[in-house]
C-alpha cells in the first residue's frame, strides 16, 4: 500500500508525535508497504508528487528536513494562514491510507479528520466526530454519565467565569486539575486545600481556557486497548512512591510498566467491560486506549478515551498488543485495516 504516515502538527505533544511517526514508518515499510512521513504542518515545500511513494524514501532524512525546517516553530506559525504545510493535502490524496501519527490539538481532535472526510481520504482511527467528543472531556463526561461509564465526580470550569471551588460543587480534597482537551498529562496539577486548588487553577489555565476539575482517585494506574470493541490485555503503570503518571515518567523509560497487570482475573475483567463500555459510548470503532485508576476497594473509573494513542516504543498500546503475541509492525497494519473496514 501507498501510506502515509502523518506527524508532527502544532500542539504540545508535537515531539511525542515525531517519534511516533518515525516508528510508524519505519515498521510499514519493514512490511512492504510505500510509507512515507511528513509533518502535517511543515508539509515538504518541493516535493515531487508524482514520485513520492517511488522514491528511496529515507525516514531519518525526512525527520532531519523536518527539524531544519521547525526550527523556528513560532515564526513559522506567526507566518503562515494555512494550518496543512506545502504538499501535504496532494500527497494524503494520492495514498491509499493516512497513518495518523498526530497526538493533541489540530489531529486528535476531529478537524484534521474532517477535512480528510471532505476530500475522501482513508486513514487510521476515529471519525471527526468521534475524535472531538472524546478529546473534549467536558463532553466525554456528560457522555459517559448518560451511558454509566464508570468514572470519577466532577466539574468544568472556564477562565472567564467566577472561581468554582470544590466544596460547591460537593467534592473533597484531593483534586485534579487538568486542561479539557490536553494530553500527555501536560498541564495537570493537583491540589489538596483551597490554596494549591487556586494555584492549580492558575498554572493550566496557561494551557487552555476550559479545564476539569475531577476528585482524586487514589489507587492504582491502568490502561485498556480497544481495538474493533475488542478489550486487550490490561497493562498496569506503576511509578515511584509519591510520584504522578506526568510527562516526563511517560516517556524517560523509568516507569515500570506490567502487562498483563497483576490482578484478578475479575477484576481485569472488570476494567476491560468498563473500556470498552467507554470506547461504545463515543462510538469508536475502530481504535482507541482508555484509562483507568482502580481504588483500593476495587472499583474502577475511567479517566479519558485516546481516539489516537501514542506509538513510541515505550508507548502502552504496542506493549498490550505484543502481550498477545502480535509485534510492532503487525499492530501497524492492524490499526490500518480496521480503519479502513
Amino acid at each position: 500500500m501507498k501510506i502515509v504516515v502523518l506527524c508532527g502538527g502544532t500542539s504540545t505533544e508535537r515531539d511525542v508525535s515525531l517519534v511516533t511517526g518515525r516508528e510508524v514508518c519505519k515498521a510499514l515499510r519493514s512490511k512492504g508497504h510505500q510509507a512515507v512521513l511528513i509533518d502535517v504542518f511543515v508539509g515538504h515545500e518541493g516535493l515531487d508528487i508524482n514520485n513520492a511513494f517511488d522514491r528511496d524514501f529515507v525516514v531519518e532524512n525526512e525527520l532531519e528536513y523536518i527539524k531544519e525546517t521547525a526550527k523556528d516553530l513560532e515564526g513559522l506559525k506567526k507566518s503562515r494562514k494555512e494550518f496543512f504545510g506545502p504538499n501535504v493535502l496532494d500527497l494524503c490524496k494520492d495514498a491509499d491510507c493516512v497513518f495518523m501519527g498526530l497526538h493533541g490539538a489540530c489531529g486528535e481532535d476531529g478537524k484534521v479528520q474532517a477535512t480528510f472526510d471532505l476530500l475522501g481520504i482513508k486513514y487510521t482511527g476515529a471519525d471527526y466526530l468521534e475524535s472531538a467528543m472524546a478529546m473534549d472531556k467536558a463532553v466525554s463526561r456528560k457522555i459517559f454519565h448518560s451511558d454509566n461509564v464508570p468514572m470519577a465526580k466532577g466539574y468544568r470550569i472556564n477562565k472567564k467565569d467566577e472561581t468554582i471551588y470544590p466544596a460547591d460543587m460537593e467534592l473533597k480534597y484531593p483534586v485534579v486539575v487538568k486542561p479539557n482537551c490536553g494530553g500527555s498529562s501536560i498541564g495537570v496539577y493537583f491540589a489538596n486545600n483551597d490554596a494549591e486548588y487556586k494555584d492549580a487553577l492558575e498554572k493550566a489555565f496557561e494551557y487552555e481556557d476550559t479545564l476539569i476539575v475531577e476528585e482524586r482517585i487514589i489507587g492504582r494506574e491502568f490502561s485498556v486497548g480497544v481495538i474493533g470493541y475488542k478489550p486487550y490485555p490490561v497493562i498496569e503503570i506503576i511509578t515511584g512512591e509519591g510520584e504522578a503518571y506526568d510527562y516526563a515518567n511517560k516517556y524517560n523509560g523509568t516507569t515500570l510498566e506490567v502487562c498483563p497487570a497483576n490482578v484478578e482475573e475479575s477484576i481485569s475483567k472488570k476494567m476491560q467491560e468498563a473500556a470498552v463500555k467507554a470506547a461504545r459510548a463515543l462510538g469508536l470503532n475502530t481504535y482507541c486506549r482508555v484509562d483507568v485508576l482502580l481504588d483500593k476497594e476495587g472499583n474502577c473509573y475511567c479517566l479519558e478515551a485516546n481516539t489516537l494513542p501514542g506509538m513510541t516504543p515505550t508507548s502502552l498500546l504496542p506493549q498490550e498488543a505484543k502481550a498477545m503475541g502480535i509485534d510492532y509492525p503487525e499492530l501497524c497494519e492492524l490499526l490500518i485495516d480496521v480503519s479502513i473496514k
